[in-house]
């Protein structure tokens, strides 16, 4: 792990002035700190695009990419489950049109096969400093509110428990042919998480949502973190 390297990036962001990292920049962040996430390459141009799918292989994820975008959904930038060259050189095009002029590039990332979606994240609370979340995730995470916090520092033992104080906790059992999660995993991550809260002190909020359980494997899929 190189968390210099995680401190650079959120350094340059913030001498720019910028409030938010990319998707692909928070990734960064986190993998310096060992917590598993996509696999995937930013491009720029439509020349790289058949080279990063061949490397990171169908089917692929393609989203656009910019620190000035939250939402992805909503602004039509996300395709999903490409099997072809064919299929990734026009979903570059879509993406880059309804990108509409703004400078990022396009993901060409990994998809992640597993139905179960969990949240984990970081807000820096002003009487009580980083807190980390963990709950339900993907598009009921506003719906059903299902989440709990612990302040940083954590250890394994605040991690464990937090995931038994969900109402769903029962999502990360066996069940449907489905393994269960693998806890010690998650837990690491949270603590992970609380690690970057307090370790970079310009990190004011983390999201990870959605964190897909592949078998019993969490691999964050989208992450955004905004700057103090």
């Amino acid at each position: 792990m190189n968390r210099e390297m995680a401190v650079e990036i959120v350094r340059k962001a913030r001498d720019a002035g910028r409030e938010t990292l990319s998707e692909h920049e928070s990734k960064e962040v986190l993998a310096c700190y060992g917590i598993p996430v996509t696999r995937e390459i930013l491009v720029t141009g439509k020349k790289e695009v058949p080279r990063a799918a061949d490397e990171i292989g169908y089917p692929l994820v393609m989203k656009g990419c910019s620190w000035r975008v939250a939402h992805k959904t909503e602004k039509g930038l996300i395709r999903t489950d490409i099997r072809t060259a064919g299929e990734a050189l026009a979903a570059f095009d879509e993406i880059v049109r309804a990108m509409d002029g703004d400078s990022g590039g396009v993901l060409v990332q990994q998809m992640v096969r597993g139905r179960r979606e969990l949240v984990m994240g970081m807000t820096r609370d002003a009487q009580f400093g980083p807190c980390v979340m963990f709950g339900l995730g993907g598009i009921f995470t506003e719906i059903l509110r299902d989440v709990v916090f612990r302040k940083a520092p954590l250890e394994r033992r605040d991690a464990l428990e937090m995931m038994e104080e969900i109402r769903g906790r029962e999502i990360l059992g066996a069940a449907r042919g489905m393994a269960a999660a693998d806890r010690e995993m998650l837990a690491e991550m949270l603590m992970r998480v609380a690690e970057i809260g307090i370790e970079i002190g310009d990190v004011k909020e983390i999201d990870l949502n959605p964190v897909i359980l592949d078998g019993p494997v969490p691999v964050v899929v989208d992450a955004l973190m905004a700057l103090t």
